[in-house]
Formats: C-alpha cells, sequence, structure tokens
C-alpha cells in the first residue's frame, strides 16, 4: 500500500505546493491506522455507488424497450447532475444569508431554479409533450 501512496504522492509533482501540504498534513494527521480505515471507508463508498447506480440498460428483446431503458439511464444520470446543483445552490443561499450579500443570493436563487429544472425535466417534458 505504501508503494501505491508512493506513486500517487510521485504523480501530483504538477500540483500547486499547498495542496501537496494538505495531502500530507492530513495523512500524517490519520496515522496508519486511520489511513487504512479511510482508505476501507472510501472503497466502501465507491463501491455502492457504483453498485447502487448501476442499471441493465440493454437487457431487453424488444428494441423500443431498450431505448426507454437507455432513456431512463441518461435521465437518471440527469437527475443526479440536478440534485448536485440542488445542494450545491442551498449552500450558497446560506452563505449568502450569513455574509448578506445580495448578488450572491440573487446567484443562489437563479442557480436553485436551475437544479429544480434539471433534476425534473423528464417530469417537464413528459408534461409538455402529453407523454
Amino acid at each position: 500500500m505504501k508503494k501505491v501512496i508512493n506513486k500517487i504522492e510521485q504523480s501530483i509533482i504538477k500540483t500547486p505546493e499547498y495542496i501537496k501540504k494538505n495531502i500530507c498534513k492530513f495523512k500524517n494527521g490519520l496515522g496508519e491506522k486511520g489511513l487504512k480505515k479511510f482508505q476501507y471507508f472510501t472503497f466502501l463508498i465507491m463501491f455502492l455507488a457504483a453498485a447502487g447506480t448501476s442499471t441493465v440498460v440493454l437487457a431487453a428483446e424488444d428494441p423500443l424497450q431498450v431505448v426507454n431503458n437507455l432513456s431512463n439511464f441518461i435521465f437518471g444520470l440527469i437527475r443526479a447532475v440536478g440534485m448536485i446543483i440542488l445542494g450545491f445552490s442551498i449552500v450558497q443561499i446560506g452563505l449568502s444569508i450569513k455574509s448578506h450579500d445580495p448578488s450572491q443570493r440573487a446567484n443562489g436563487f437563479l442557480t436553485l431554479a436551475g437544479g429544480i429544472v434539471i433534476t425534473f425535466a423528464k417530469e417537464i417534458l413528459d408534461l409538455v409533450t402529453g407523454g
């Protein structure tokens, strides 16, 4: 495992110094046991994310069903992006309220509106097309 970490550290040569320092602080602050736990935890999260988002796209005999499955998969990805934008906009609105910045608040609400539209894109298209 140390060889892998050293290779990663060597591949970070092009990154700025402050990022290298923060990575070293993080690694040294965890210690050997903490680093192992962090690695297992990140692996578990990545595995659950991959297992939870995997869908069968092409497993159908009817060609129309294959297209529908692919469409549902793509709209699921679009919904995930919309949820990320929604989360970011809520944080942005909260920070603007804390700092009393009206322009940041306006941007936060615009981002919130865009996130809602992106999240519910499939439902909006179904309403418009009548399907």
